[in-house]
């Protein structure tokens, strides 16, 4: 019996390692080819967004030339005494519409999104005299494009002209006038929106935002400001963000919900599954040392290999269909193997109910609660504590110094 056991574990020992070569395999497959893939996903849809409020200013100065000595002569040297004057900002009222559009490259999901934005900023002329003033809108992304352009000053569209990422239109603002910046677009971007007001701490004044999505489950990314207001609306959400006279480094933002990912959750499944093995090896102990099942460490060997099959084949079939139908389709196949396999050794009845049901409990449904993320841990501890009552109840009267002194052999 020492020998059998040994072998035993020889066997749990060798699969295991064996798991934890295609895991790696797994995970370097995923995350290898992540930054080019992320990379083409950026530049093909869009990068992460972070917009900022538009600015207008105008110049006061102009350029000039004053005498200089250079080289022993004497020349005119021209210099630039411009002062660029901002106008403050007074009021802004910003709204973006998100919609949810992943995007699979290889192994991972990515959390591709459509944006549609539009804001009403309010400047005021606080001079006794019109201003030439420049209104610059910061596009949040270079890797991006921006339709439907909306650019108008009172109404008044601006002839706009580009640089880099931004865009820009000048017009004259009567003295003491507000002026409403109208600005809109729609766009593309991956995993983050964001409104940011500056990059030290800024005053804001009259703010409100309101973001709305066609989707839950979104977090918030870190030194982000919380929403004032939340509320459901339909199978998304509209969130507000509303001060009256804000001080803050922080910024607006919210983070997509991300897909189930078929290349880690496949490596994480075939990581811990010489787990299950162990479960299902230490069940099928058990039972064949009470009935008196003399299986032989070759067929526990076989048994193990219709449980890394399920491993092995969802490894490469998730490049190719979703991670529900893969699953379904191992599943199946490592239950044949097993069964149609101990049909053969001890009979259909003990193959089907009692080795095929311990598979389903240990091999599929402990897989499967590597589907619900912050339970898995939870899922596999009562079904450790369920195994474990189990087989003390039906143990309980055994007298294993006569099972483990001979063991019947079939037939």
């Amino acid at each position: 019996m020492g020998k059998r056991i040994a072998a035993i574990g020889f066997i749990f020992f060798c699969t295991a390692i064996a798991w934890a070569i295609l895991a790696s395999t797994v995970f370097y497959r995923t995350y290898s080819s992540d930054t080019q893939l992320r990379g083409k996903v950026a530049s093909s849809w869009g990068a992460p967004q972070e917009q900022c409020p538009p600015t207008a200013t105008y110049v006061e100065g102009s350029w000039r030339q004053v005498p200089a000595v250079e080289n022993g002569k004497e020349i005119m040297r021209t210099i630039d005494d411009r002062r660029y004057i901002p106008l403050t900002l007074q009021k802004s009222r910003v709204n973006a519409a998100l919609h949810a559009d992943y995007r699979r490259k290889g192994l991972l999901w990515y959390s591709t999104y459509q944006v549609q934005f539009a804001g009403a900023y309010e400047f005021v002329n606080p001079e006794d005299r019109p201003r030439n003033v420049t209104f610059t809108l910061h596009l949040p992304a270079e890797q991006a494009i921006y339709d439907d352009m909306v650019f108008t000053v009172n109404g008044t569209p601006l002839v706009l002209e580009n640089q880099k990422s931004e865009t820009y239109g000048s017009t004259t603002v009567l003295p003491h006038q507000t002026a409403v910046l109208n600005v809109g677009y729609r766009s593309q971007g991956l995993d983050t929106w964001q409104y940011s007001f500056g990059d030290e701490v800024s005053q804001v004044r009259d703010f409100e935002l309101r973001l709305t999505t066609d989707f839950t489950g979104f977090d918030f990314p870190g030194n982000t400001l919380s929403p004032t207001q939340e509320n459901r609306s339909g199978r998304g959400s509209e969130l507000v963000w509303s001060y009256k006279n804000l001080v803050s480094g922080y910024k607006i933002g919210l983070a997509l919900p991300q897909k189930l990912q078929p290349g880690p959750l496949a490596g994480r499944i075939s990581a811990f599954a010489p787990v299950s093995l162990l479960f299902f090896f230490f069940v099928m102990f058990v039972l064949t040392t009470i009935r008196g099942i003399n299986l032989h460490p070759m067929n526990y060997f076989f048994l193990a290999c219709a449980f890394f099959s399920f491993h092995l084949l969802m490894a490469y079939l998730v490049d190719h269909i979703s991670i529900h139908l893969a699953f379904a389709i191992c599943s199946a196949v490592s239950v044949v193997l097993l069964v149609s396999y101990l049909r053969l050794v001890v009979g259909m009845r003990f193959a089907a109910l009692e080795a095929g049901l311990a598979q389903v409990i240990y091999l599929i449904l402990f897989s499967y609660a590597f589907f619900f993320e912050g339970f898995t841990g939870l899922a596999i501890t009562i079904g450790a504590i369920l195994t474990l009552f189990i087989t003390m109840q039906m143990t309980a009267r055994v007298r294993w110094s006569e099972k483990f002194a001979t063991v019947p052999v079939l037939g």
